[in-house]
């Protein structure tokens, strides 16, 4: 997948994972557009990169959705990468919140539900390119699970299938490839809760992406990700063990 002359949608752009991929992708001549719902953080984030356009709109309202793809169809027809990174996330024990169902329905839409919506309403338009890529970014999380995030990394991992899906669905019939972003715990504010200061820096993330378009690596294990998967292969007991230590499983 060609890493320049793009035309590139990011949700959750203006911090963290989705303004470090902004940025690297902005520098190597792409046309960027970014997304999130504070007005002015967007404001802020898009004018410290190049050749980037900022569009409030939030991925979980489905009248900002319509009115995002009515702007791009009519602003951006040329449009070829989509990078669904805007999430949200919940730290609890299930036990111990009486809003469960509250906190997985916002996971379960933001995480999962609105990716499929807004990648349907793009499709027409990535599927018109000569060569276009949707990349979903997953976790670790969407591997095994970490007992403190429970829907968090339930919602991850039916992004993780839907997106297997996708790509088998998408590679029969067009030219759009699709990408698996699965970044370990990443040092951003989305973070903070989990201890994201020991997490890797969010441009390594970005710059595992570019390196995944370069070689067409679809899934891209990131960092510990990696050292997870190779565990999970060997024994998905040990895997969870790993991911939760000194838990009871």
């Amino acid at each position: 997948m060609k890493t320049t002359g793009n035309t590139i949608l990011i949700t959750g752009g203006s911090a963290g994972i989705g303004f470090e991929i902004a940025k690297i992708f902005s520098e190597k001549g792409n046309n960027v557009i970014i997304t999130g719902r504070n007005e002015a953080r967007l404001t802020s984030a898009a004018g410290k990169l190049k050749n980037t356009t900022a569009i409030v709109s939030d991925v979980a309202d489905k009248q900002d959705v319509e009115k995002l793809v009515a702007t791009l169809k009519s602003d951006f027809p040329n449009i070829n990468i989509v990078i669904n990174n805007a999430g949200a996330a919940s730290y609890y024990l299930l036990d111990q919140v009486d809003n469960t169902y509250e906190r997985a329905e916002e996971e379960i839409v933001t995480n999962y539900l609105s990716i499929i919506g807004l990648n349907q309403k793009l499709l027409p338009l990535l599927g018109a390119q000569k060569e276009a890529a949707i990349v979903n970014v997953s976790s670790i999380a969407a591997l095994v699970p970490n007992h403190v995030i429970p829907t968090y990394a339930a919602s991850k991992a039916a992004l993780h299938s839907y997106t297997q899906s996708l790509r088998l669905t998408l590679a029969k019939a067009t030219a759009v490839k699709v990408f698996e972003l699965m970044p370990p715990l990443v040092n951003t504010e989305f973070s903070t809760e989990i201890g994201g200061e020991n997490g890797i820096p969010a441009s390594e993330v970005a710059e595992a992406l570019i390196n995944a378009f370069d070689n067409d690596t679809y899934e891209i294990h990131v960092g510990r990700t990696a050292d997870l998967f190779g565990l999970f292969r060997q024994s998905p007991e040990q895997a969870l063990l790993a991911m939760n230590p000194g838990s009871a499983a």
